[in-house]
């Protein structure tokens, strides 16, 4: 997902909303079929600054739209706060959009539902093929073995941003390739009211993104190969603690940062009071607050020991957004061709240049504004060392109950309780009980 949005208080119960099958239908009271595709709806997410950038960076491209296809479309831009839980109301009455974004970790969840169009060869050929897109991309669009639940739009994955004149002015002259040397040279920049690192201790999803990295560097995939969770094992215990650890034992992250789900560690970033975050494309973002591109620099996030690779040289999830039709669209066609549009080589390189992303089409790769240096390093981690995040049906379940636990975790750890490997563990257990209740 983009920018880590603040994680929905996600309430998703698989078990009621696989029995309704294809019941999302997008709503066409003006007319919209498709024998007569005027109008189609879509809820695109929340991937810029703010929604109302959002609106300024689409609109013109939608009316580009209009003027090929005649076919107009109404935007809402949804908060990543609200996006989940609203696409969940729609699966279930029946009273939703024609088209959405979905961030890429929900696919086999909504695919399980059911709701939302299979893209299958045929379907794939009418926007141009399933090869014009990177394998990773489509691998993180549903379940392993079956028609993916959704198509690419655009592809991420996490950095390590840091500010130069706070490295300089602490003495470090390149940024940390070990976790061992973010800790080194996290505590020589934690000092006179200002942090080393930056993190959004009540972002559901953030944290699972980041304790998902850690678990496959510690060998844990937080669910075994039946999909059952095995959230109790020593890597994962491992992993969470570790994370953890950087406000608790560290001291390297601000203890306010348990309370942060919106992105202010961003904001503290672009102000000088933190020198480091893990994010997705964040330039756009830095930008919008002020920062200058030669204020800050790009690196792969660090891994245990050597440099990125598979396994568990693994240093970020498989993030991104993709493109989802509801399967009982009264405008299927139309909403086939707005797919084809939003994913053609012309749109994807001026959404995702504009967004900072990578395109997940191929061809649109070969622009040269994806060789900059943030790009080079986000493109390179996804095509070399990043692993998509468990495709499992209950996923979200996943993001909610560890996700939560890790909250809590870091809220312990501001208050100044002791986070220990049994504290971890007890809250990993309370969270897959949550999970097989």
């Amino acid at each position: 997902m983009r920018h880590l949005r603040a994680a929905a208080a996600i309430t998703l119960a698989v078990s009621v909303v696989a029995g309704v099958t294809a019941c999302g239908g997008g709503t066409s009271s003006d007319g919209g079929s498709n024998e007569s595709p005027k109008t189609l709806t879509y809820w695109a997410s929340n991937q810029g600054p703010s929604i109302e950038a959002d609106k300024k960076i689409l609109t013109p491209e939608l009316k580009k739209f209009e003027k090929e296809t005649g076919i107009k479309v109404k935007l809402e831009v949804v908060p990543w706060a609200d996006l989940l839980n609203r696409i969940l109301a729609a699966t279930t009455s029946g009273q939703g959009p024609d088209v959405l974004n979905i961030g890429n970790t929900w696919s086999a969840s909504l695919q399980s539902t059911g709701a939302l169009l299979p893209w299958d060869d045929e379907n794939f050929e009418a926007i141009g093929g399933r090869d014009r897109f990177i394998d990773s991309a489509v691998a993180s669009a549903g379940k392993e073995g079956e028609p993916p639940a959704a198509v690419p739009l655009y592809s991420l994955s996490y950095a390590l941003y840091y500010n130069k004149k706070m490295f300089a002015d602490a003495g470090i002259t390149a940024p940390p390739a070990t976790w061992d040397q973010l800790v080194e040279d996290g505590r020589k920049l934690s000092k006179d009211g200002k942090w080393a690192l930056g993190a959004e201790g009540s972002n559901l999803s953030n944290n699972i993104h980041q304790t998902f990295v850690l678990g496959q560097q510690h060998g844990a995939d937080f669910f075994d190969k039946q999909g059952k969770a095995d959230f109790t094992s020593d890597g994962a215990v491992a992993a969470v603690k570790q994370y953890v650890d950087f406000m608790a034992k560290d001291r390297i992250i601000a203890p306010g940062n348990a309370e942060y789900a919106q992105n202010q560690s961003l904001t503290d970033f672009a102000k000088g009071r933190t020198a480091m975050v893990l994010w997705q494309a964040a330039a756009t973002t830095f930008a919008a607050q002020g920062m200058k591109p030669e204020d800050w620099g790009v690196a792969p996030v660090p891994v245990p020991a050597g440099a990125p690779g598979a396994g568990k040289q693994t240093n970020s999830m498989v993030a991104g957004i993709n493109m989802a039709v509801f399967r009982n669209t009264r405008n299927i066609d139309g909403a086939k061709m707005f797919v084809k549009f939003m994913t053609s080589d012309a749109e994807q390189k001026i959404l995702c240049k504009t967004y900072g992303s990578i395109p997940p089409v191929k061809a649109a790769q070969s622009d040269p504004a994806f060789a900059a240096p943030e790009l080079k390093v986000l493109r390179d981690t996804l095509a070399t060392s990043a692993a998509p995040l468990p495709q499992v049906p209950n996923e979200s379940q996943f993001e909610t109950a560890v996700g939560t636990a890790v909250k809590e975790l870091f809220a312990d750890a501001a208050a100044g309780s002791p986070v220990t490997t049994e504290s971890v563990k007890a809250r990993l257990e309370k969270a897959q009980q949550t999970m097989q209740s």
